[in-house]
């Protein structure tokens, strides 16, 4: 059986998280988590392949998030592709400079969101 690459799910929104497991699950093995806090946790100990990051979430939100997952040893140079409803400059601004490699809008194109996923783990 062939690697599947890795992938962390972070998003507090259960249909989500849910949503982007089955879109992903046949191609990837998805990791699906509910908080940053949770995500933040679990790289403690696992490294994932790629990292899909809600930005808005309660308790710490994305960018907050990416922050930290940069300032961790293993954090450094995963793939993290923002996934958001939130299209304002300062947020896309701030994720990009934090070393997002991308910036999705919810809600987003399945086959779209394949692609830079796809992308993002050419790169690695």
């Amino acid at each position: 059986m062939a690697h599947k690459y890795k992938i962390l799910a972070v998003d507090d929104n259960s249909i989500s998280l849910a949503t982007i497991e089955q879109i992903l699950r046949d191609k990837y093995e998805v990791i699906p988590l509910n908080s940053g806090v949770r995500a933040l946790q679990y790289l403690k100990k696992n490294q994932p392949d790629l990292i899909l990051l809600d930005v808005r979430m309660a308790s710490k939100d994305g960018v907050e998030t990416l922050r930290e997952i940069r300032e961790m040893e293993n954090g450094k140079d995963i793939p993290v592709i923002m996934l958001t409803s939130q299209n304002d400059k300062h947020t896309v601004l701030e994720s990009l400079m934090l070393g997002a490699e991308n910036y999705i809008l919810k809600p987003f194109d399945i086959q779209d969101l394949h692609e830079r996923i796809e992308n993002a783990l050419k790169k690695f």
